[in-house]
């Protein structure tokens, strides 16, 4: 019944938009409008792809799953999804479930799952149960970042070996000078004294690496890696690929992006470059939280 609920809202989204407008259009990352089988081709022939999402924003969500059971259809078992949405302590619930050692209910009952869960990510989780496919909670625990954005990195120096494993190393590289944690740094620069505006910074480049630390320890040879994060934790090849890359340079990565302007007909300037791919959704499209 859910899944019946969601299909007839999708139906139901895009008759609206076709009564005015289409409802989204996929860009490159010069601006010029290309088809989901070229974003496909080029996504399924690398390594790894990081699809940045707007969280809330169904037309992705619906690509997102698109495209990992094209993956599945290419790459078979030998596929893996990863997660910001799941955090490196949820590791081993998270697999038991996959693993069919309990019900769904359970999964919820146990973990901290986003709001919007059910709707968004579950299809991709059921989808990957189903097939047998690994799927790795790689984001770091919300405490840990929150820690970090008050107090910065040296609150790390009395945690235990057995938490400092679910993280990046805590004295992670940094370079400032990357434009997404520049402007979070202009961000932080206009928040209030006291309000932890000195590590804004570096609690998001903490989940950046933590993120990308755990795609490669999960990566094999053989492996096509699906990632599911937030748009900006990898826009302009930045934030999880940026780590990746100082990683394993030898990654063939392709980034997926989610922009929503009042117009799609044409990519707004602010817009390119940001992914290979950009996906552009009209502004007024239905969210699903």
């Amino acid at each position: 019944m859910k899944i019946l609920l969601v299909c007839c809202g999708f139906v139901w989204a895009f008759f609206c938009f076709s009564q005015h407008d289409k409802a989204f259009v996929i860009y490159n990352a010069k601006g010029k409008a290309v088809k989901y089988k070229d974003l496909k081709s080029k996504s399924l022939a690398g390594n790894l792809v990081l699809f940045g999402e707007y969280h809330d924003n169904p037309i992705v969500h619906w690509l997102q799953l698109e495209l990992t059971q094209d993956a599945f259809e290419q790459h078979g078992a030998n596929l893996m999804l990863g997660f910001e949405m799941f955090e490196q302590d949820q590791q081993a619930v998270l697999s038991r479930y996959l693993n069919g050692g309990f019900p769904e209910k359970s999964l919820k009952d146990s973990l901290r799952l986003w709001p919007n869960y059910e709707t968004d990510y579950a299809p991709l989780i059921e989808f990957a149960k189903a097939n047998k496919l690994p799927c790795i909670a790689d984001n770091i625990q919300r405490k840990y970042a929150s820690l970090m954005f008050k107090k910065g990195r040296s609150a790390f120096d009395t945690l235990s070996p057995l938490i400092l494993s679910q993280m990046a190393d805590p004295f992670f590289e940094l370079d400032t000078n990357l434009s997404q944690y520049k402007a979070l740094g202009d961000m932080a620069s206009h928040m209030p004294a006291g309000s932890g505006r000195s590590y804004m910074v570096e609690s998001q480049a903490f989940k950046d690496a933590t993120m990308a630390k755990f795609i490669v320890a999960n990566l094999k040879p053989t492996t096509f890696f699906m990632h599911y994060n937030g748009a900006y934790h990898s826009d302009f090849y930045q934030g999880i690929m940026w780590y990746l890359l100082k990683a394993k340079p030898e990654l063939h990565i392709t980034t997926i992006s989610t922009v929503t302007q009042t117009d799609i007909n044409a990519l707004e300037k602010e817009h390119l470059g940001k992914a290979d791919f950009i996906i552009c959704v009209p502004e007024q499209m239905t969210r699903t939280h």
